[in-house]
């Protein structure tokens, strides 16, 4: 039996594959595609290779279980359309497509919102500039809603392309949920797949999607007379309202776990274990997994050092080549600290002294802003004190905690196997 993380270097964003099955009859689930530059020089070239394994001629497609869009940031979802998009003109054309899907796990903006005002379905062109660098947004309200307005149509795209690309056997739409979103609730129970994997749902959970919707509906009920898109969204969006939506599984093939969380909190990830019978609301209870995609590329807004004390792994895998910061230095000291001495691996997609360049900038960008409003803005940045490298040239790795780095040479992409080889 296979179990395998398949990490791809997806620049700022997330890029996996899950390997499980057997290897006569592999089985496979790709989750996100990374932001743009990422499906032709990394992702493509993966899934030639996976192709040429698997003995696939020209005419074969590579068959995909399950095709997983954690949620709608362009940092998770513009790989996949850009896949899509080619698979479209293959179709177009007649020729041989490069997978087929069986079904797509995806939530959009309209299944979080049922009665979203005829605004918000006009394509958006301030938010997908905004998050695509050709606006510069200032204020984090702002750019937050930017994220979702750029979300809307590119979540109706792949919706469009998932439709255009389907039969009767392929792209079905949240198929084990019968069409419907995908959530946790209370007393749900784990979705199995044929391959002998198994998926419990731990996010988004319905009751904070219920209070969502219940709050942007009565924003709208009382304030009609001014309803515009950005008016609109900056009244009831959360400041991680598309990660409020990510897609968070736990997956298990024959005893050994994944925790896939996309970028959802980190307590709001313990209340779902909660909810779902995986961990008690006692503080004190504790669950292991064997690899733990850390939510959110690192981010320390989504992490509390609670988390990495109450879900431990063998393997940690943080996504992000630095830019927007990402993965921060905090996030990564509150889970040396946790694990102590434990034996671990931890898996970054770029190498330290890359991430750390990008993190400068960022840095550098951010204090710029600051002085620019007024703000008292942050310290200069210091290696010594800022840097991934100067924490772990000062913090020496314990017996049996490892980094690992993943370079661009050798294809751009690590593998965390758990049981068989693929």
């Amino acid at each position: 039996m296979q179990f395998t993380l398949d990490v791809i270097r997806a620049r700022k964003g997330d890029c996996l594959m899950v390997h499980y099955g057997t290897k006569a009859q592999p089985r496979l689930i790709m989750i996100d595609g990374g932001p743009s530059s990422v499906y032709k020089p990394l992702l493509r070239p993966r899934i030639e290779q996976l192709r040429a394994a698997r003995g696939l001629g020209d005419n074969d497609s590579l068959p995909v279980d399950v095709l997983m869009v954690s949620h709608v940031d362009d940092d998770h979802i513009k790989g996949v359309l850009d896949m899509t998009k080619e698979l479209r003109t293959q179709k177009s054309n007649g020729e041989a497509r490069l997978i087929r899907v069986r079904t797509l796990w995806h939530n959009c903006f309209d299944d979080l919102l049922d009665t979203a005002p005829e605004e918000l379905k006009a394509e958006a062109s301030f938010g997908a500039a905004a998050v695509n660098g050709e606006i510069d947004v200032d204020e984090v309200t702002d750019f937050e809603v930017a994220k979702v307005l750029a979300s809307i149509p590119q979540g109706r795209t792949l919706r469009d392309d998932a439709a255009f690309l389907g039969d009767v056997n392929s792209w079905k739409v949240n198929e084990q949920f019968n069409g419907k979103l995908i959530q946790a609730s209370e007393g749900s129970s784990p979705i199995a797949l044929d391959g002998g994997l198994t998926c419990t749902v731990i996010g988004p959970m319905q009751a904070e999607l219920a209070d969502l919707q219940r709050d942007h509906d009565t924003w709208v009920a009382a304030n009609k007379d001014k309803i515009d898109v950005s008016t609109t969204l900056a009244a009831f969006v959360d400041k991680s309202v598309t990660n409020l939506s990510s897609i968070v599984v736990l997956a298990e093939v024959s005893g050994k776990r994944m925790l896939l969380t996309g970028d959802a909190r980190g307590d709001k990830i313990l209340a779902g274990l909660e909810m779902s019978g995986l961990l008690t609301a006692d503080h004190g209870s504790t669950m292991h997994v064997d690899v733990l995609k850390v939510p959110h590329h690192g981010s320390s807004n989504n992490m509390e050092a609670l988390f990495f004390e109450r879900v431990t792994a063998d393997h940690y895998v943080f996504s992000g080549d630095g830019e927007h910061g990402n993965p921060e230095r905090e996030t990564v000291e509150m889970l040396f600290e946790a694990r102590g001495v434990a034996p671990f691996t931890a898996c970054f997609t770029y190498p330290i002294d890359e991430i750390d360049v990008e993190r400068k900038k960022d840095w550098e960008k951010e204090q710029a802003k600051e002085i620019a409003r007024g703000k008292a803005p942050r310290p200069d940045w210091s290696t010594a004190i800022n840097s991934l490298r100067s924490f772990f040239d000062a913090h020496p790795l314990a017996a049996g905690q490892t980094i690992v780095e993943i370079p661009a040479t050798g294809g751009g992409y690590h593998l965390i196997e758990l049981l068989d080889p693929i």
